[in-house]
């Protein structure tokens, strides 16, 4: 029990340790808070131009470590393909044997059955009026 108190001690502090480390380090990149207490319009304008142009390199540096992540991400992908050829660790399909004398018998059934489909729109049609009936 007494060495379950201890870890339990020492875990607590560490998770300690690392949310302090946290706050300092989420301090560090926010900033301090600019006074706006009691300032005049042209304090609060350049107050507002300072955040706006951290904002806007905050954004530049996030959009470059994107791309770099993705540019990463895509060698990774690259390099594991060819890992896995070069190993031969790819799955081959299985094939299946198949005669060549079917296909031929198949072809040939289509023909003869398209040919008696067939039969009565190839009979020459007659164009006279010879017989016909009023």
């Amino acid at each position: 029990q007494l060495l379950r108190k201890k870890a339990a001690e020492e875990l607590k502090r560490e998770q300690e340790r690392k949310a302090e480390e946290r706050r300092k380090i989420i301090s560090q990149r926010t900033g301090s808070k600019k006074p706006t207490d009691g300032a005049n319009e042209a304090a609060l304008q350049q107050i507002c131009k300072e955040y706006y142009e951290r904002i806007a390199k905050l954004e530049n540096l996030k959009y470059d470590l994107e791309y770099e992540v993705r540019q990463k991400d895509f060698v990774v992908n690259e390099l594991s393909i060819e890992v896995n050829d070069l190993r031969g660790k790819f799955v081959k399909p299985t094939l299946k044997k198949v005669s060549k004398y079917d296909q031929k018998l198949e072809r040939m059934a289509k023909v003869a059955a398209k040919a008696e489909s067939d039969f009565r729109n190839n009979l020459k049609r007659v164009q006279s009026q010879k017989f016909t009936m009023q």
